[in-house]
């Protein structure tokens, strides 16, 4: 394994908040140079109506140690994510990593069947899920696959395994997931003669800002959330996603991954990092052996 992404460069689409946070700072502590992209920008906010910027982002990417640039884009708009990676190629000339993680759905239905769902918020969720990744990827894997060793990341909620067995709630929501895992799986093949790699990543139950406020806890006090759900006792912070993406970028056998459908826990026992409280969260295997079962939440075995 390789210590440092030092001369790497990386863009997280999706990069304001949570997991793709998490992401950036964590390439960024591996010294990476990291495009922070979002709608979040300055006085801006997208329709999540959010504080968090990509500029906070790329300042905790430069406090990490890595190089953090903020580009406000709307991933959704093809002339702005081109601009966007024509602005890389002018300023490095090189892409190694694509993070997709571009997500920002705010209206979403659960527990309702299709044809009582707004077609609108549902429509919206699957171009904000899906399109966003694949205008992404359109643009930014030729400038990636000048060289080989490139890594695509598509980050989503729910492994193929679970997704493929389980309902996630929504008819939209379900769809959405489970298409940015098989997004991953057709770039392996696109990517595999180029000598890139693809993968799919969820983290488990993640604690982003929205998540913590939800609870009205924050990070330092984030167990007394367990008073209300139980089973957030296995949660992890965006960190671990984060780590789990860096440590993929320093393996330089990365391309034993291509095409599979991974989890931050899993990934934590064959690489060996933890989340910030020294922890390894299998939240997936959790959910399956635990909390679906309808058993009482212990995270004994699981973190």
């Amino acid at each position: 394994m390789a210590t440092s992404l030092a001369g790497k460069v990386a863009l997280v689409a999706g990069a304001t908040r949570g997991a793709g946070r998490g992401i950036a700072v964590q390439l960024g502590a591996a010294g990476a140079t990291v495009y922070v992209t979002g709608r979040s920008s300055g006085s801006q906010r997208s329709e999540m109506n959010r504080p968090e910027t990509i500029e906070e982002t790329a300042a905790l990417v430069e406090k990490a140690g890595g190089r953090g640039i903020p580009v406000r884009v709307d991933h959704l708009v093809p002339h702005e994510v081109q601009a966007l990676v024509q602005r890389i190629e002018h300023e490095q000339g090189v892409l190694h990593i694509l993070v997709n993680d571009i997500w920002g759905a705010t209206r979403m239905e659960w527990n309702k069947p299709v044809w009582e769902s707004s077609l609108d918020y549902g429509l919206r969720t699957l171009r904000l899920a899906v399109d966003t990744h694949a205008i992404t990827s359109h643009f930014a894997i030729p400038l990636m696959i000048r060289k080989p060793g490139g890594l695509v990341v598509e980050v989503t909620d729910g492994t193929d395994d679970y997704n493929a067995a389980n309902y996630r709630v929504s008819f939209f929501y379900d769809i959405a997931k489970a298409s940015v895992n098989r997004m991953a799986f057709a770039l392996a093949h696109e990517l595999q003669s180029h000598g890139a790699t693809a993968v799919s990543l969820t983290p488990g139950w993640l604690r982003s800002e929205a998540m913590l406020d939800a609870y009205r806890v924050s990070e330092a006090n984030w167990l007394e959330a367990t008073t209300v759900q139980p089973h957030f006792a296995i949660s992890e912070s965006p960190a671990f996603v984060g780590r789990a993406v860096a440590a993929l970028a320093l393996d330089p056998d990365v391309s034993r991954w291509n095409g599979k459908s991974l989890s931050s826990g899993q990934l934590a026992k064959v690489y060996g990092f933890t989340d910030i409280d020294g922890s390894q969260p299998d939240a997936w295997r959790y959910v399956v052996e635990v909390q679906d079962p309808g058993k009482p939440a212990d995270v004994t075995g699981y973190r």
